[in-house]
């Protein structure tokens, strides 16, 4: 089943590439995600990335950059939930921001403008396969929630141009983090 549904992943990667290739005035959003016109606190060139805003229901804030994780920007969702714990959002604040928001596909990623106007950017960063293969780099976006799905799995946030959803993946996948401030 899980075969079946990255086939059905991959198919919507191939077809957002080719919509991509055909775009060639969009502007991607700087690294950090800062497009909602607030200051980073701390100064230091962005190194301090600050909670945004988005007017959302529950009053959750979203972090304005992504967490670093391995080298190529993943955590496990154990190594997540050593690492942040509560600060990870809930499959339930995951689900409130793809509901609540509206959400942009611009290159590799997608802007999420919450209710009040305030944005962030969530890149499309891929994914690493629990046997350590990294693919759709650029296509697909995977976020770990601190919601266990059962003793193997956990939920998570997943994107592709065509879409967003809450699905759920073996605890030994890597993917991107973005905390909140609750």
């Amino acid at each position: 089943m899980k075969r079946l549904f990255h086939l059905a992943i991959t198919l919507l990667v191939s077809v957002a590439m080719l919509m991509i290739a055909c775009k060639k005035d969009e502007v991607k959003p700087d690294n950090n995600g800062n497009n909602n016109n607030q200051e980073t606190p701390g100064g230091g060139g962005g190194t301090v990335a600050d909670y945004v805003d988005l007017g959302l229901p529950s009053g959750t804030k979203w972090k304005s950059a992504n967490e670093e994780g391995d080298e190529n920007g993943f955590y496990t969702y154990d190594q997540a939930m050593n690492a942040f714990g509560d600060n990870l959002p809930t499959k339930e604040q995951m689900e409130e921001l793809k509901d609540n928001c509206t959400w942009e596909w611009q290159n590799e990623g997608y802007k999420v403008t919450g209710t009040n106007g305030n944005s962030i950017f969530l890149p499309a960063e891929g994914c690493r396969y629990c046997e350590g293969e990294v693919d759709n780099v650029g296509y697909v976006g995977y976020y770990w929630p601190s919601t266990p799905y059962d003793s193997e799995n956990a939920w998570y946030l997943g994107f592709a141009s065509g879409g967003v959803f809450v699905y759920s993946h073996e605890r030994c996948y890597g993917h991107s983090v973005r905390l909140v401030q609750k």
